[in-house]
């Protein structure tokens, strides 16, 4: 900052250059005297001469105020300067064409070759259709992942290859990973990222909200866990998920973030600043659960869930009334109490662990706790029917609108 309100113009060309009053040089070696304030010049005549030997003409800023009869600190009105307001560009968006040509050619997209080697075609279908799942044709077997917000409007698509064999991100060369704005070749376009999968949060208003950061994860784990709405938001800190133009869409909701490995307690630093926002837990389960070598190789909440058969994951529906019997023969016969209409039965033991029937399976699907069970922080294990007593279990419902548990005295 200035010291002194009057200074000399800087040289910024011959523009700040004039000709002298006194020596008429027609080099124009005059510099003129300058209000810091306002930035603009003083009289014509007030300034220095930089033919120093020859001219030496210097007439300052307090000559110039005492020859006019004025003071040289007579206040000036304040003035702001004019602040520049760049009006924001529109966002852009993608072609509703071109979105509709990626849907097509399954056949080649290595992603959904891995899918249906972990699924039935039935469900490979239905994540086609729900994601809108789209094929590129920037690297041959690519998938785009399309970033569609809740009013239906296509903000990009990020284009990526992937092994069909293991379902790994190809890295190598390089790693083919590109967007599809880029690949039409538009500098001019105005990216305003949002989360993938953020659309189901509208066809959706009431159901809790799960965060990853990979959008194949996102896809995966709506198998294993479908009470969740699962979006992406693309990497650690993608689609700026954090800031609250893009959270906002999270406004009221129940929240639960998965963070890959090593990043939970940046996640959780998020979640509190969001915590105005949306009701936030961050599960630790992949912290918790990994192993050294784990660790090492980048395992993520998708590469945990499909160790185990997704199958067993199927959501539990009402099973048919059964008569209780009058008069119980031999060991008492629990399975036979009756659940009220859009309930489900489930039993806990006295250690508080959650007992659940797993529909069209001989087991049980255990949880540490109903708590467990209700915020959906840990995963599941599964256990034969054969190997579990449950005379002695308290009965309980699970209420299959809201998938919560509430407790029911045995009778």
């Amino acid at each position: 900052m200035n010291e002194h309100r009057y200074i000399l113009q800087p040289y910024k060309g011959m523009k700040t250059r004039y000709t002298c009053p006194e020596c008429n040089d027609r080099d124009k070696t005059f510099v003129r005297y300058i209000d810091t304030e306002t930035g603009e010049h003083l009289a014509d005549h007030v300034g220095r001469c930089n033919r120093e030997s020859n001219c030496n003409y210097h007439y300052t800023p307090k000559q110039y105020f005492q020859d006019s009869g004025k003071t040289f600190d007579t206040p000036r009105p304040n003035i702001q300067p004019k602040r520049i307001v760049t009006p924001a560009k529109p966002v852009s968006f993608i072609p509703v064409n071109t979105f509709k040509h990626s849907l097509k050619s399954y056949e080649s997209n290595h992603l959904i070759t891995h899918l249906l080697n972990l699924f039935d075609t039935a469900i490979t279908n239905r994540l086609i259709e729900t994601y809108f799942i789209g094929t590129s044709k920037y690297w041959q077997g690519a998938t785009v992942f399309w970033q569609i917000d809740t009013q239906g409007k296509i903000r990009t698509g990020k284009i990526m290859l992937y092994s069909p064999a293991t379902g790994k991100r190809v890295k190598e060369p390089f790693n083919h990973i590109t967007w599809v704005h880029a690949a039409l070749k538009q500098p001019e376009f105005e990216l305003k990222q949002c989360f993938f999968g953020e659309y189901l949060l509208k066809l959706h208003p009431a159901n809790p909200v799960a965060i990853v950061e990979s959008e194949k994860t996102a896809i995966i784990a709506s198998v294993y866990l479908p009470q969740f709405i699962w979006i992406a938001t693309g990497g650690k800190n993608g689609c700026k998920w954090h800031s609250l133009e893009v959270a906002k869409v999270l406004q009221g909701r129940n929240v639960t973030l998965f963070p890959d490995l090593n990043c939970f307690d940046t996640w959780s630093d998020k979640a509190k600043e969001l915590s105005h926002v949306a009701r936030f837990n961050v599960s630790g389960l992949l912290e918790h659960k990994a192993t050294v070598m784990e660790r090492q190789q980048g395992l993520d909440l998708a590469d945990y869930l499909i160790k185990f058969d997704y199958r067993e994951f199927i959501l539990p529906t009402p099973s048919p009334a059964i008569e209780p019997l009058t008069e119980a023969k031999g060991k008492q016969q629990v399975d036979n109490f009756i659940p009220p209409t859009g309930k489900n039965i489930a039993y806990v033991d006295a250690t508080g662990k959650l007992f659940i029937p797993t529909p069209l399976a001989e087991t049980y699907t255990i949880y540490a706790s109903v708590s467990d069970y209700n915020n959906r922080a840990n995963i599941q294990e599964f256990v034969k029917k054969q190997s579990v007593d449950i005379t002695h279990l308290n009965p309980v419902f699970i209420d299959l609108k809201t998938l919560t548990i509430e407790a029911v005295k045995k009778q």
